[in-house]
């Protein structure tokens, strides 16, 4: 008898010290919350973003939550790890550092995938993000009322006064502001157009859309006009046709009451120039670029090596007159030139793979869900909308070259996959402790 109680208070002993080992449920939710709040607070301040990006990290790994993986995250690893080949070839590897400490960034596809596990979930966060981004889109339209008043009160013409310092939202860059109010633009209408049970939103969602939509168009960016339209067109083609050819003609009568300043911007595209000689810088660094993926490659130029105005001065065509048009020479202003010229063709090869995957695997999970409005409906089309917003945009600019675009691009593509569940290889559906790990 004495033997069995012996036993039996080891035994419990024994259990009692086990479950000290098991994690406590809350590093789950918290893992959640700073994942969450990593991705929204970079919107504001990628210091902030980061900080907590590190933190999310921390309670993931001691969650005891199952680390997984996009599948996005293959092409984009090779992409990563041919970055450091041309390192290695590069001239000057300790100028190229920066991009080697920017890979931290890409630890966003490890910590939201892993962290958030439900389209439920997934929700919150694109609430989230369509909330603080109406907060910044108003933080620049003050800022836009604020040029009006200076160029009046300098007697200057406002395009010219406005065009070389455009409204920034928290932002260092209008270039940046527009790209992540892009996505926020995206996410709204994608959850008006397939979210279920809308209306009681519909209140606070069409001034939120009317608010990113207005910063959007006078942050002039036009680029980022273009990925919109591109992007909205396909939204609207997937809910309603009609609504989608209709936008072409509501897109002209609003450039016909518009803004001074907004039809002199949209009549730039025809410019072979453009007032501030954006057209003819671009076409400047597209070829220079031409010039050194032709020169190298494999390996490219090296990583941060275009910065240099020795280096790109090396490759700039000779037929180019001199001296060159303003403009921002330290990229190439398409991602896929950019990197081909330097880390080489397989970077942008790998790269450009990434982008089409997700793409395919998106459509593929769309096509097998039922036809009615859904969460998962909402987060893929979302994310969709995203990817075709950010590859027609990286046309003509480096838009993933900004953290700040780079780390709410990967959040983004994380919901997509969440909402793909099981077409691609994740039950998002089981429970959070038990999903299987993704690659």
């Amino acid at each position: 008898m004495h033997f069995e109680n012996g036993f039996r208070n080891a035994r419990y002993s024994g259990t009692r010290d086990t479950q000290c080992l098991v994690p406590p449920p809350f590093l789950k939710r918290l893992s959640l919350w700073l994942a969450c709040a990593s991705a929204v607070a970079i919107l504001i301040s990628i210091a902030i973003a980061q900080i907590l990006m590190a933190l999310a990290l921390a309670a993931l790994l001691l969650s005891g939550l199952p680390l997984r993986w996009p599948r996005i995250a293959i092409p984009l690893g090779l992409f990563l790890a041919w970055t450091l080949v041309a390192l290695a070839f590069s001239p000057d590897p300790a100028f190229g550092l920066p991009s080697v400490r920017k890979m931290v960034v890409y630890l966003m596809l490890l910590i939201v995938y892993s962290s958030i596990r439900t389209p439920a979930e997934a929700k919150w966060l694109a609430l989230a993000w369509m909330g603080v981004g109406t907060f910044t889109a108003g933080t620049g339209l003050v800022q836009y009322a604020a040029d009006v008043a200076g160029a009046r009160a300098a007697h200057q013409d406002f395009y010219h006064f406005y065009v070389a310092d455009r409204i920034r939202g928290f932002m260092s860059h209008w270039m940046t502001f527009s790209g992540q109010e892009l996505y926020i633009l995206l996410l709204i209408l994608a959850f008006v157009l397939y979210a279920p049970k809308v209306k009681r939103y519909l209140w606070v969602l069409l001034p939120c859309g009317a608010a990113v939509g207005i910063a959007l168009i006078l942050s002039q960016t036009r680029t980022v006009w273009v990925a919109a339209v591109v992007a909205a067109f396909y939204l609207l083609w997937g809910w309603k046709r009609w609504a989608a050819m209709a936008m072409p003609v509501v897109l002209a009568l609003g450039i016909l009451v518009g803004p001074t300043a907004v039809r002199e911007r949209v009549q730039s595209f025809t410019d072979p120039h453009g007032q501030t000689d954006s057209n003819g810088f671009r076409k400047i660094v597209w070829l220079t670029g031409w010039q050194m993926i032709k020169a190298h490659p494999i390996t490219g130029v090296g990583p941060e090596e275009i910065r240099k105005p020795s280096v790109f001065y090396a490759y700039l065509p000779k037929s180019i007159r001199r001296p060159l048009p303003d403009g921002d020479y330290q990229h190439l202003h398409s991602i896929y030139i950019h990197y081909a010229a330097e880390c080489g063709i397989p970077a942008a090869v790998f790269l450009t793979a990434a982008l089409l995957i997700a793409l395919y695997d998106f459509h593929r999970a769309l096509r097998r869900l039922p036809a009615e409005r859904s969460l998962r409906r909402f987060l893929l089309h979302a994310a969709t909308a995203c990817l075709v917003g950010t590859m027609v945009s990286g046309l003509a600019e480096k838009n993933l070259g900004d953290t700040e675009v780079l780390t709410m691009f990967l959040a983004l593509m994380c919901l997509g996959y969440v909402a793909a569940g099981s077409e691609t290889g994740a039950a998002t559906e089981t429970p959070r402790d038990t999903a299987a790990i993704t690659i």
